[in-house]
This record gives structure tokens, C-alpha cells and sequence, in this order.
């Protein structure tokens, strides 16, 4: 080590106290468990150190904050399956709502005939986009899709990395504001993250208009970053958000 000595004596480095890790919260049945995050620790990790006498994994309530909240759910099993062709009937409910519709219009218009000609290739996978069915304790509540950003050329040039797994989602109006999205998100993120082990980030880019779509994806742990334009398949162009989501940092 080369000294200055004009710099007087060298001062050993701080160590690190509780104070300045970043915080995590466990909620269980009324009760708050506090931890901190370790050097080289997801806050997932983290969560699951705090809360390593109960029973159950903590899922996300918001990690948006400098606290990051999690919560022990007793009650209620988010988790998502693959898509089959007998869903589809729900997703055109889902896509016909007034709720999804405005989102997803340069899509054309959601009729039963347009919905089975544009999942059905994906759910018999003819495409690199893969979907997924959102449920609650077993009830059908929304969908996901996601693919590879790389598999998608035109995309390519708009995304962070083509390695990254891009994604998108709708929620049933019905099961709206009940703050089960990010429950939905982190269900697909501990799914997608044994199909693909390599991606390192998760990527969104919702309309910046779309408000709860944008809060949900913080509360899920992802990061804003740069407004693009985004051409639309009906020619228009719609103005996004890229978000994206350190999956070593959060859930690895």
C-alpha cells in the first residue's frame, strides 16, 4: 500500500453497522420481524433469513421504500401455471374489460377469434412468447406473458440487454386494486428464475400513463429508467417506461 505522508496516518475503513444495511420487514399475523440485508444478499434472502421461524416464504408488499416489506400470507396462494387453449375464453373476458382494453387497444379488437389467433400459437408454443395464468387459492385472476428480449429483433434495440426477460400482465378488473399484482409478479419472477438461470434482468415497459402498472412494478421491485417511444402494431407509437429489475439484487 503506497502512503502520503503528507496525509497523515491512514484511517482503517468503517465497519459496516446495522444502521447503514438496507432494512427489511417481515409482516406475520399482526407481528413485524426486522432484519437487514448482508453484503452479497438478495432482499429475498434477506426476508427469508428474517423470517426463518415461520412458516411460510415472505412475498413482497412494497419494495419501493428504503424499507423493504414483505409479508408471510396464511391466507392466500398466488401462483401462476401455463396457459392452455381452455383459458382462453377468460382471457378474452380479461382483454374485452374496459379496464385492460385501453392498454392493449393497438392490439385491434379482443373477439374470441382474435384472441385464440393470437395466444393459441404462443400457448402451443409456435412462439418465443410463453403465457401464464395468474391465479389466487386456485381462482383464475389475470395473465402473464414473457419471452427472451433477444428472440424479439425489432425490440432488441429498445431493451437493456437481449438476455433479459421481458414481460407483461393483466389483471381481471375484479381482483384489481387489492395489491395482488406484485404478488403476481413475484409468483412469475420465482418461476421464470428456474427457466431461465442465466437472466440476470426482468424487464417491463408500460405505458407512462398507466400509473398502477407503474406502482405495482415498484412495489415488485423493479426500477424506472428511460422513456422511449415504442411503435405499436396498428402504427402508432405509444411513449413506455422502461423498467427493469436487478434479479441478483432482489430475488436471486
Amino acid at each position: 500500500m503506497v502512503v502520503d505522508p503528507a496525509a497523515g496516518p491512514a484511517v482503517p475503513a468503517r465497519a459496516m453497522s446495522d444502521d447503514d444495511r438496507l432494512h427489511v420487514v417481515v409482516h406475520d399475523r399482526g407481528r413485524d420481524l426486522a432484519g437487514v440485508v448482508h453484503d452479497g444478499e438478495s432482499w429475498a434472502a434477506a426476508a427469508r433469513r428474517t423470517a426463518a421461524s415461520v412458516h411460510g416464504d415472505p412475498v413482497p408488499v412494497d419494495l419501493s421504500g428504503e424499507v423493504k416489506q414483505f409479508l408471510v400470507d396464511h391466507d392466500n396462494r398466488v401462483t401462476v401455471r401455463a396457459m392452455t387453449r381452455g383459458d382462453l375464453r377468460d382471457v378474452t373476458r380479461w382483454r374485452q374489460s374496459e379496464h385492460v382494453r385501453r392498454w392493449w387497444a393497438s392490439e385491434g379488437e379482443p373477439t374470441a377469434e382474435a384472441v385464440e389467433a393470437r395466444y393459441g400459437p404462443r400457448i402451443d408454443g409456435m412462439s418465443p412468447t410463453r403465457m401464464w395464468v395468474a391465479e389466487v387459492n386456485g381462482r383464475s385472476v389475470g395473465f402473464v406473458q414473457d419471452y427472451r428480449i433477444g428472440d424479439y429483433p425489432d425490440y432488441v434495440v429498445l431493451g437493456p440487454d437481449p438476455d433479459a426477460i421481458g414481460v407483461d400482465y393483466a389483471l381481471s378488473e375484479e381482483w384489481s386494486g387489492r395489491g395482488l399484482g406484485a404478488r403476481v409478479l413475484w409468483a412469475w419472477m420465482v418461476r421464470t428464475r428456474h427457466r431461465f438461470p442465466g437472466a440476470t434482468t426482468y424487464f417491463a415497459a408500460p405505458d407512462h400513463r398507466n400509473a398502477a402498472s407503474l406502482r405495482m412494478l415498484a412495489k415488485a421491485g423493479f426500477v424506472e429508467g428511460l422513456w422511449f417511444d415504442e411503435p405499436q402494431e396498428d402504427g402508432t407509437v405509444d411513449t413506455v417506461v422502461g423498467c427493469t429489475l436487478d434479479v441478483r439484487r432482489v430475488i436471486e
